[in-house]
């Protein structure tokens, strides 16, 4: 019987470090619920199993940012995507008021240190709230610029996301005071819905994501935040500085994404998934093959 029992706890005890080895030798990437995250996690599992020993777990569909941001602090996930931007949302206090996309980077990266997340530098591109139309209508009016918009805009119908029309410091309001612009009618409805509204003319412009796959589906033009009224919410990998500790040859895998995914390549990858029904493995292992990164 003493056998027996030793013997059994031996067993567990063997199972137990095994595990313990095996979750040392594994990262978890966190992804929220959207497509170009999701293509960019399995990105970054294929070049970490490609050039190391690590094994990759990729958590997706997490809610929201926020949860990833705590998933990340409880030590429930080691890396993911974040957006610049998301400084603004009360994860610590902001020290100065940053303006340009480099200083909400850099406030980040110190902000984000004290939270034990290390914020690496930009993929290249931005998802942040976009002014857009049909290409006819940009070709017309001669429309580039959001302030190009003021001789037009009162006789425009503007689609936008209902939550937008109401936010104090920066939604309309603030936007029609910041630009001078305000729109001959406004229909709030859901963000998932301006893009079809704007591509059958239901409405002449909307406020959508600037990365989303439906701008190249519908051929749409977005304009450029000329004043700069939106926050900037530039695209970037973090990982738990815990992690980057007990694995350094991380720090030389994660920046190979630096400056090599383009706001047109974030959205041709995003119509990959959404509009074509890819996996986000094929369009991931694709991509790092036509960049040079994976054979």
């Amino acid at each position: 019987m003493k056998k027996g029992l030793l013997g059994t706890m031996m067993l567990v005890l063997s199972l137990a470090l095994l595990s313990a080895c095996g979750s040392a030798n594994k990262i978890v990437i966190g992804a929220q619920t959207y497509s170009e995250v999701k293509v960019i996690a399995e990105m970054y599992k294929a070049l970490i199993e490609d050039r190391t020993d690590l094994k990759v777990q990729v958590k997706p569909d997490l809610s929201s940012s926020p949860v990833v941001i705590n998933a990340m602090k409880s030590g429930e996930v080691d890396m993911a995507t974040l957006y610049s931007g998301e400084i603004f949302n009360n994860h610590f206090e902001l020290k100065t008021e940053p303006k340009t996309r480099e200083e909400v980077v850099e406030a980040g990266r110190e902000g984000f240190a004290g939270l034990g997340i290390t914020w690496f530098e930009p993929y290249g591109f931005e998802n942040t709230y976009a002014f857009t139309v049909r290409k006819e209508v940009a070709d017309q009016l001669g429309l580039k610029t959001i302030s190009d918009l003021k001789e037009h805009a009162k006789n425009m119908k503007l689609g936008v996301d209902t939550t937008w029309l109401e936010r104090p410091n920066d939604g309309y309001k603030a936007f029609s005071q910041h630009y001078g612009i305000e729109f001959g009618q406004t229909f709030p409805m859901e963000i998932g819905l301006v893009y079809e509204a704007v591509a059958n003319k239901e409405v002449d412009i909307v406020l959508a994501y600037s990365s989303d796959a439906r701008i190249k589906e519908f051929n749409l033009v977005t304009l450029t935040d000329d004043k700069q009224f939106f926050p900037p919410y530039d695209a970037l990998p973090v990982a738990r500085t815990k992690v980057l500790e007990e694995h350094p040859e991380l720090k030389e895998i994660i920046p190979l994404l630096h400056g090599k995914i383009t706001l047109d390549k974030a959205i041709a990858l995003n119509y990959e998934v959404d509009v074509n029904k890819r996996s986000e493995r094929e369009v991931a292992l694709e991509f790092l093959r036509k960049e040079g990164l994976l054979e």
